[in-house]
């Protein structure tokens, strides 16, 4: 794994870290990015530069976590079995004052500048056509394996955001003659034995509001569950998120850039066409559901904390500019 984690002083981070505002937390936060289930963030002591922290306050006891953790490790064996090139990491748990178990990830933390959702802004548009291109080669690495062995499928979310380029210098203008990308989201372990999901489906449902749990697992948990398993909807979900990367204007030629792909490279996969407004109304769809999904979650927060006065123990992301 390759990094040594301080566990002292996570427990203490943990101890006195103030959710809705990390920042001025006793040990200070500094969030580096938001998911549905984890936030990244670095610790603010020197000694810590160099470690990204994803932390997870959503297990009820050490059997869930336990059974986390040995798909987590599960995951990134299989990851790397691919040939996917992977961080390095390490983890670490521990039980909070209120006797729930967290659950935290650290890796390497990676220059900022050479994650691909910022490296698009200082490229151009056949530059940001040749990276997705080389996503959709590491992709592939999955979705061939998948074709291969049915019976042992893995998820995957190959948005923009989730991969780092190695040696990548903005101010040159374009990628490395040689590009080398790094895929860092590896704390949603999406693995399938024999049709099985192996993560607990309800983990993502841990963090909703609770008027709303019954509502997400009836007409959304499926979709969130198996759309990282379908190429297609991968890639779709690829391209439309330079929809809240506000490049929007590449769309059409990255649409041009996935079907030349699908029908040349990967055409093995038998993967069907996209269109520029099967993207378009993908991303309607799915900024409505997580803008809602959002909007609730900061009513629940402010009901459980500032009326109930009860824990609530997810930092949450501001407004999130999405066009």
């Amino acid at each position: 794994m390759g990094i040594e984690i301080d566990v002292e002083l996570l427990s203490e981070f943990e101890r006195y870290l103030d959710p809705a505002h990390p920042e001025k937390s006793r040990i200070p936060a500094k969030v580096l990015g938001y998911g549905e289930i984890s936030t990244v963030f670095e610790i603010g002591r020197e000694e810590q530069r160099d470690i990204a922290y994803k932390r997870m306050p959503i297990f009820k006891d050490g059997s869930e976590l336990e059974k986390y953790e040995a798909s987590f490790n599960e995951y990134i064996r299989l990851l790397s079995s691919l040939g996917l090139r992977l961080p390095g990491y390490s983890y670490a748990s521990f039980c909070s004052d209120t006797g729930s178990p967290v659950f935290f990830i650290a890796q390497r933390k990676l220059d900022p500048s050479s994650i691909a959702s910022k490296a698009i802004h200082s490229l151009p548009a056949g530059e940001v056509s040749r990276l997705c291109t080389h996503i959709l080669r590491e992709l592939a690495r999955v979705f061939e394996h998948n074709d291969a062995n049915p019976g042992a499928e893995i998820g995957i979310d190959g948005q923009v955001s989730n991969w780092s380029i190695d040696g990548f210098d903005p101010a040159a203008g374009a990628l490395p003659d040689e590009v080398r990308l790094t895929y860092f989201d590896t704390s949603t372990p999406l693995y399938r034995v024999d049709g099985v999901e192996q993560l607990d489906p309800e983990l993502f449902l841990r963090s909703a509001p609770s008027f709303m749990v019954w509502i997400i697992r009836l007409f959304f948990l499926e979709d969130v569950m198996t759309r990282y398993y379908d190429f297609g909807l991968v890639a779709t979900d690829m391209i439309a998120n330079f929809y809240k990367e506000q490049r929007p204007e590449l769309i059409p030629g990255l649409v041009e850039t996935v079907n030349d792909f699908f029908s040349g490279e990967a055409v093995a996969l038998g993967v069907e066409p996209l269109t520029v407004k099967g993207v378009n109304s993908y991303y309607r769809e799915d900024a409505l559901i997580w803008t809602l999904y959002l909007s609730m979650r900061k009513t629940d927060r402010f009901l459980r904390s500032r009326l109930l006065r009860k824990e609530y123990p997810y930092i949450l992301p501001g407004r999130i500019k999405r066009r």
